[in-house]
């Protein structure tokens, strides 16, 4: 490498030992406006190449704060579209490394037309090869939109900051009051971030993710499964509240890799292994447990608007990339406040979307409730998914058996709403009714679940299916 910085040194813990290839070390700035020729700008302030991690090619450029505070001008900017045109040409992710002051002033509209360029190559490779950046010091202004336009989002939690506006440039608030840059914001109230934690923890974390995901998407991410593919999961019928468990519990050898964890929490996306296939997996959470197993937080049963847009953009990903997505569903409506109601039936409208959208294999396992139009949204089969299974407890239909009741025989006193009641759940509501009907596939045992959906995946690998022919959809 060019230099020993802590960008290099990112890039050596990141990759595979002795692995990383340099490209463009002798690059310079070119600019000589406000003095800048007496400067020195070693690789002109970004670290770029490419490498391995698990032996997957990887291509990775990280900014050097040290040279002129890792800024972004010129020629650093050609340096990131060029890696970005050798990593579309052979089909490989790539990896920025963000530790930046933002534009560099000296060099004006040229370092402008740069950051123009970089936002013009990711959004030509966003769909074809997986983009992913770590926030490890800066990343203000317009390089705020790098992180946003790739596809997941690291940020070190303590040194990183994130921001369009500094948050004292914000009308009434001050960092002391409200730290809107910080890790802690983007990752639990922007949405923005996928995974916090220290430099080491983030760079083992990148890793990780690689190692679920496709190198393009023409390429199939699977390996062998050295785990049970008829493994008994015996508490998973304990685990329907939360979801995030009992993912981890069907996984080959319990590896989950989920994603915004900290962001609409009633909604779990990620990423598991099913016979050595990589899925992403979309669940309902009602409850979230601690590590002692304790219930640490509760949620209602319903889908809400950040859940929905959070689940949406996670099911886009995983179209894109041929990706199968597997669901478990727990719900019965819809958030009802007033700032929900601001968002709600377009976030709803755009979860649909997505599921009924996308042409990759789809399962549904519905393990708790399953009611009304928020059903449907939950990759119901009507919407298209392939496969639907019910646990036997679990309840399908259009409300609560007790409020349809209610509603029904309105004054007719509480015995007979009792009564009704009881006839409205066995015949409306109930796993076997569904089933009757053709809306529910199978219905399994609990404990085999992790058998029966690597069978339907097995099934359904060789899926094809085509949409109408059109430039792109506008929800």
């Amino acid at each position: 490498m060019s230099n020993t910085s802590s960008a290099s040194q990112r890039i050596a813990a990141l990759l595979d030992e002795n692995s990383f290839v340099e490209i463009g070390a002798m690059v310079t700035a070119r600019a000589t406006d406000f003095n800048m020729k007496q400067n020195d700008t070693p690789s002109d302030g970004v670290v770029t190449g490419y490498g391995v991690i698990d032996g997957n090619l990887v291509y990775v450029y990280s900014q050097d704060a040290s040279v002129m505070g890792g800024s972004v001008g010129e020629m650093h900017a050609k340096k990131i579209v060029k890696l970005y045109d050798l990593a579309m040409k052979t089909g490989a992710p790539v990896i920025g490394l963000i530790d930046s002051a933002g534009l560099r002033l000296q060099e004006a509209t040229d370092a402008l037309n740069g950051f123009g360029q970089i936002y013009s190559c990711q959004a030509m490779a966003s769909g074809v090869i997986p983009q992913i950046t770590a926030i490890f010091g800066a990343c203000g202004g317009g390089l705020a939109m790098i992180p946003t336009l790739t596809d997941f989002t690291f940020m070190e939690s303590t040194k990183a900051k994130l921001f369009v506006n500094s948050p004292n440039a914000l009308d009434g608030n001050n960092v002391s009051k409200c730290d809107t840059a910080s890790a802690k914001f983007q990752s639990e109230e922007a949405g923005i971030v996928d995974f916090t934690g220290d430099e080491a923890t983030i760079l083992g974390q990148i890793r990780n993710l690689v190692a679920m995901l496709p190198s393009n998407n023409e390429d199939v991410k699977d390996a062998d499964c050295t785990d049970d593919l008829n493994r008994a999961c015996a508490e998973l019928a304990n685990c329907a509240g939360d979801t995030s468990i009992a993912l981890s519990m069907i996984a080959d050898n319990n590896d989950f890799v989920e994603v915004k964890a900290d962001y609409a929490k009633d909604m779990v996306t990620g990423f598991v292994k099913l016979n050595g296939m990589t899925v992403g997996v979309v669940a309902n959470r009602s409850e979230v447990c601690d590590e002692e197993g304790k219930v640490a937080e509760k949620f209602d049963a319903v889908l809400s608007a950040k859940g929905c847009e959070k689940a949406a953009d996670f099911v886009n990903f995983c179209d894109a990339f041929e990706i199968p997505v597997l669901t478990l569903t727990n719900v019965k409506g819809f958030a009802a406040t007033v700032c929900e109601e601001k968002k709600i039936a377009k976030a709803v409208a755009k979860l649909t979307y997505a599921f009924a959208n996308a042409t990759v294999p789809k399962v549904n396992v519905i393990v708790g409730k399953a009611y009304g139009s928020a059903y449907i949204a939950m990759n119901s089969k009507s919407i298209g998914a392939d496969i639907t299974m019910a646990w036997p407890t679990a309840e399908i239909g259009m409300m609560d058996a007790t409020l349809a009741a209610k509603i029904m025989y309105e004054g007719q006193g509480a015995d007979v709403i009792k009564e009704k009641a009881a006839e409205y759940a066995e015949l409306q509501n109930s796993v076997n009714s569904a089933a009757k009907r053709g809306y529910v596939d199978q219905i399994i045992d609990a404990v085999d679940t992790r058998k029966y959906v690597i069978g339907a995946f097995e099934m359904l690998y060789a899926k094809r299916e085509d949409r109408p022919c059109k430039k792109h959809g506008t929800v």
